[in-house]
């Protein structure tokens, strides 16, 4: 594991370019192995998942060959094999396999899903949406075994008993070669919904309505690629990045977003007095604002997002007042708390319900990255705190931001990664 050493006091100057949506990219990559053909991406993150899902891509034989933000994927020699439960484990993303081989074999064998513990996130609407679609589904030996009927997968309707990105996504990646018509209601809205839809309908897919509550998939036989698909901007890094800026800035310019993508998020910065200058690609924040308190309550997509509320959260505690978070998703999220704590952060958590506080007096200390999103607010604070902080477990930071070192230092900020060996005998 890495650690990542953050030296107190210093602020946010100068300009950062976002990269490619994470996720976007963990069901892009799955969904390349529906293709006839090779498969092209660009704008894709260099992030620590990108490089677990490649091995998973090698495992069935598929090559892969990523070099400065191009992917190529040749799934032409594609062979069906279960899923290595360890990688798996690791990488709750990886679940997305599950929809795309049952798309392109008619049967998937995968680990239960890993990656982040932010609290229970079950694949029943998964299994729901499989099941309408044909398939027969076991949970044994740790693993989801997924099959489709003698004569294959077919168009459903299926309604959604909850919004689900996740279910949205599998069975979307399911029904795209399935015979007839799938009509998905209440499906989730994100924009990486919509990226991974124009993905497929660019390959030759059938797909109306992403974006939308109700999706539309006419079934195709086959997919291939005539032209490299570009990866939307990454709405929750550009929103970090947004968040720290306001909180610990002095002049910072965040390019390459989509500033729709970002709408409840600029309005709950705008509700607490932040400047922002918005242009077509750009958002420029001057810094320095007297801060009020504000309430996030996090919600599907066009609701705050709930990747959001922990890297607001430093800039919350800049605010001349209490402020409040409601993660109604994944109300268990809360992992940052006790590491803040320890750093002097007024926040604190009881019955669903986050409370952060004005912060002055930030010291400095050693701490645990438990995921991706509570380990970058950690990051944010340990800018405004005084002394050097030492965050641990930083490998889950970079499983969701690429090129930090490199960002951080486009804004004046100098940071450093350590393995944790080297550390040992320093």
């Amino acid at each position: 594991m890495k650690k990542l050493i953050v030296k107190g006091g210093q602020q946010l100057h100068g300009e950062v370019t976002i990269g490619g949506a994470k996720n976007s990219t963990v069901a892009l990559i799955p969904a390349a192995i529906l293709a006839d053909s090779k498969v092209r991406f660009d704008n894709v993150p260099d992030i620590l998942d990108v490089h677990n899902l490649m091995l998973i891509l090698e495992s069935m034989n598929v090559s892969s060959h990523f070099n400065c933000g191009n992917l190529e994927i040749d799934p032409t020699q594609i062979r069906k094999a279960p899923l290595p439960g360890d990688t798996i484990r690791s990488l709750r993303a990886s679940y997305y396999f599950m929809g795309a081989l049952l798309g392109r074999f008619g049967e998937a064998i995968v680990g239960f899903p890993g990656g982040d513990n932010i609290g229970p996130r079950p694949i029943d609407q998964h299994i729901k949406g499989f099941k309408a679609l044909g398939a027969e589904v076991e949970e044994k030996d740790n693993a989801v075994h997924i099959k489709a009927g003698a004569d294959g997968l077919h168009g459903a309707e299926i309604f959604f008993d909850l919004v689900s990105v996740g279910a949205t996504i599998n069975v979307l990646l399911a029904a795209v070669k399935a015979k007839g018509t799938t009509i998905m209601e209440n499906a989730a809205r994100e924009p990486e919904i919509v990226d991974l839809a124009t993905f497929l309908n660019n390959m030759g897919a059938h797909i109306r309505g992403a974006g939308t509550d109700v999706i539309r998939v006419e079934g195709v036989p086959s997919l291939k690629m005539t032209n490299t698909h570009s990866i939307i901007p990454d709405r929750i890094e550009a929103g970090t990045y947004l968040s720290f800026a306001a909180a610990n800035g002095k002049g910072v310019l965040v390019r390459n977003l989509i500033t729709e993508h970002l709408d409840p998020f600029i309005a709950k910065l705008k509700e607490m007095g932040v400047t922002l200058e918005i242009n077509e690609d750009s958002i420029y924040v001057p810094g320095g604002d007297k801060l009020s308190p504000v309430t996030v309550k996090t919600a599907p997509y066009p609701g705050f997002a709930t990747d959001l509320q922990q890297p607001i959260t430093p800039l919350l505690m800049r605010a001349q007042g209490s402020s409040s978070i409601i993660d109604t998703l994944y109300p268990q999220r809360v992992k940052h708390i006790p590491e803040m704590q320890r750093m002097g952060a007024n926040i604190s958590s009881k019955d669903g319900i986050i409370t952060v506080k004005r912060s002055p007096n930030l010291i400095g200390q050693t701490v645990e990255a438990g995921e991706i999103r509570a380990g970058v607010s950690i990051l944010g604070l340990a800018l405004m705190a005084d002394g050097v902080t030492t965050i641990n477990r930083a490998d889950n930071i970079l499983r969701g931001y690429e090129r930090i070192i490199d960002k951080f230092k486009g804004l004046s900020v100098d940071l450093k990664i350590v393995n944790e060996a080297e550390s040992l005998h320093k």
